[in-house]
């Protein structure tokens, strides 16, 4: 018996850091990122795991969620003791106001921070609908989902439109016998190629770059391999999806 994960952005930041502690802790992944990662594959190899790496752009997330129904159709359930999907990718655009940010740019942050996630979550309980296991999907918002900024209005949108499909996904679920838990959870802030980005803008097109700095500056980011541990511990609670929205933080 074993544990599943199927993990996007498994291939830097908290995404990576997750990667290996669910391996070490005992669990089978899908990762679906961009890249592969052969540390990863390595260290599945030492651990005993099973560990498959999807190289894919999740702005065509159709193809993945596609992809993930039929591997998920094939396997043999009655060898698990749970199955989870945390979708954790995510990006943003040029940081800028709306009117500012090419419609490339904003289309693709939309697809991978929104889209992305609704098909992967339909897909991921459509496949095991007849399992009789634990099904949790955890899905990575922030606190920019509850809270507006200038200059990041698609991000925020995205994980906005997270957080609520979330709570409409709970509601149905909850009417099944076994019916999957769900959260949107806020994982504090991290020290991520994100917030390096947030950093590097500039001051007359993102009036917050300077809270962004003080973060850094004050030593009050998380390390990626910090905040995946708070999260996975989060995943692992027994009531969790007991609020479909929540913050790491508490």
């Amino acid at each position: 018996m074993t544990h599943l994960t199927i993990l996007t952005g498994a291939s830097r930041g908290m995404g990576r850091a997750m990667a290996r502690q669910l391996l070490e802790s005992g669990h089978d992944l899908v990762c679906i990122s961009r890249r592969t990662d052969d540390a990863l594959a390595q260290l599945a190899a030492r651990a005993g795991q099973r560990c498959e790496q999807w190289p894919q752009d999740l702005a065509r997330a159709e193809t993945a969620a596609a992809g993930l129904v039929t591997w998920l159709q094939a396997q043999d359930s009655e060898r698990l003791e749970s199955v989870n999907l945390i979708n954790n990718a995510g990006l943003i655009p040029r940081v800028a106001p709306l009117p500012e940010i090419p419609a490339a740019q904003l289309v693709e942050a939309m697809r991978v921070d929104l889209e992305a996630p609704l098909l992967l979550t339909a897909g991921f309980l459509y496949a095991t609908a007849t399992w009789n296991v634990p099904r949790r999907v955890l899905n990575i918002s922030s606190g920019l989902g509850r809270r507006a900024m200038a200059s990041q209005a698609a991000y925020c949108a995205a994980k906005a439109g997270m957080d609520h499909f979330s709570r409409c996904v709970a509601l149905e679920q909850a009417r099944l016998a076994n019916g999957a838990r769900i959260c949107s959870l806020a994982p504090g802030v991290i020290d991520t190629d994100m917030q390096v980005q947030l950093r590097g803008a500039e001051s007359e097109r993102f009036p917050d770059r300077a809270n962004f700095v003080g973060l850094k500056d004050k030593g009050m980011l998380s390390s990626p391999e910090e905040a995946a541990a708070r999260v996975l511990a989060f995943l692992a609670r027994p009531d969790f999806g007991a609020d479909p929205v929540a913050d790491v933080r508490g």
